[in-house]
């Protein structure tokens, strides 16, 4: 069982790594690449579970992108988490969430809800890259909101009141920072992401490797199109659960998407090119 998407507490995942890897064990999950969202902080400690409970660890990265004003996000699979440039994207990005999650509480402040960095803190973790969830998770633990989509719904989607603008990196640059750690970049969520065959065909030219096909919130028709797009652009078809934990994406469970062996060796295969 290969689940190629997954996050612990080092970004807005639920879990701590040790945790996050028992339960992918649990689950019958063979191979797991952690991809937490703009860091690498995670992986020595997921590795070190890995090794314990024999799970293959793939190591990984999801980075925040835009194509055309539109943020997307493109998974890093295989990665060097020393490469220096990838580590000091990560440091420049922990220290950019941290300012934008400042901006965001006070905006809510501003509108009547004593919420304060402490009270985020305390949910993320002192070491956690900071991100909106961590924020919906906040509303919601003081009954402002029911869920965290009512949180991002009502206040922190883009355009709402609690919403500020993040930093911007295009999907092109995503690709060649991945390319540079040694691994191969993937599109993560197309369809919750609304990526058009256009955009795509744009994203393979520019370097992508591989389309994540088969995740939790694709139907059937969707998985099947997006296979279809992926076979004329000679992109691998991956999978992954996205698992951030039930408190955080509900439905989600480690294992609920797999891809064949063989795909996965092809998406291997093209991470030790950039490795020479």
């Amino acid at each position: 069982m290969i689940d190629l998407h997954s996050h612990t507490t080092a970004s807005d995942g639920q879990h701590a790594p040790r945790t996050l890897i028992s339960m992918a064990h649990a689950a019958g999950v063979t191979t797991l690449a952690v991809t937490d969202h703009d860091t690498v902080s995670a992986l020595p400690a997921c590795a070190k579970a890995c090794a314990e409970l024999g799970l293959t660890l793939v190591n990984g990265i999801e980075v925040s992108t835009f194509v055309n004003r539109r943020e997307v996000h493109v998974l890093g699979h295989f990665v060097d988490p020393a490469e220096p440039t990838l580590a000091a994207f990560a440091s420049r990005l922990k220290v950019e969430r941290e300012e934008r999650m400042e901006q965001m509480v006070e905006k809510m402040r501003a509108i009547g809800f004593p919420i304060t960095m402490g009270h985020v803190r305390a949910l993320a973790g002192p070491d956690a890259h900071l991100a909106r969830p961590h924020l919906a998770r906040v509303l919601v633990e003081m009954n402002y909101c029911a869920n965290t989509k009512e949180a991002f719904d009502r206040f922190l989607g883009d355009g709402k009141p609690g919403h500020v603008e993040r930093f911007k990196l295009s999907a092109e640059d995503a690709v060649k920072l991945i390319h540079g750690a040694g691994g191969t970049a993937t599109l993560a969520h197309p369809g919750v992401s609304k990526i058009s065959e256009y955009e795509l065909k744009t994203l393979a030219g520019a370097g992508l490797d591989g389309v994540e096909v088969e995740h939790s919130d694709h139907p059937p028709s969707m998985r099947a199109q997006l296979r279809g797009w992926a076979a004329a652009l000679n992109l691998v078809p991956t999978a992954g659960s996205d698992f951030h934990g039930e408190a955080v994406a509900p439905g989600r469970t480690l294992g609920s998407t797999s891809m064949a062996v063989e795909q996965f060796e092809r998406l291997h295969d093209k991470a030790a090119l950039y490795r020479r």
